[in-house]
């Protein structure tokens, strides 16, 4: 019995394998800002797609912001049929309240990405970092700086969320089959 239906029609599916392409979705979770990326990964060739920020308001309900997440990002693999997805793992730090805030976020990116029929590729921040830059201890600006690199682009992809995102799919594509 299947839990989830797919909405990447299964020609999609077929012509990607076929072509041995891939196309990623690179999410970066949060509740006030959600960074997403797509790149298209070939033959060891990784091509940018677009990236953009999903952003929700402080003075509308938890709930609402994070229904607003989940459709935005249904609505984004519907657009761009995307056939894998790449996370960073939740990372604490020193702010537990907005951690859980991330994590919340986390889970409805999920649940859309898993209802999608996505797979879902989870990378700790160093995972990232050495995957798009080669130093697992590479900062932010080096990380951002690769990814403006890797895909052949004038300008660092704004906002930061956004570059993030780009930085998980290019670590998926790196590490995948494509």
């Amino acid at each position: 019995m299947t839990m989830f239906r797919t909405s990447i029609p299964t020609s999609v599916f077929r012509r990607a394998l076929k072509a041995n392409r891939c196309r990623i979705i690179g999410i970066d979770p949060g509740l006030a800002s959600t960074g997403w990326g797509l790149v298209d990964a070939s033959g060891g060739r990784i091509r940018y797609v677009a990236h953009g920020c999903i952003e929700t308001r402080a003075d509308v309900s938890r709930a609402d912001r994070l229904l607003f997440i989940y459709r935005s990002v249904l609505s984004l693999v519907n657009e761009w049929k995307p056939l894998e997805s790449a996370m960073e793992t939740l990372y604490f730090g020193r702010n537990v309240s907005s951690a859980m805030a991330v994590a919340e976020a986390r889970g409805v990116i999920i649940i859309a990405l898993a209802g999608a029929g996505l797979e879902i590729r989870e990378f700790t921040p160093n995972q990232i970092k050495n995957g798009v830059v080669g130093v697992s201890r590479a900062d932010k600006q080096q990380v951002q700086e690769m990814v403006r690199i890797i895909l052949g682009l004038k300008e660092i992809p704004r906002p930061d969320h956004a570059s993030d995102a780009l930085g998980a799919a290019i670590c998926a594509a790196h590490a995948g089959k494509w």
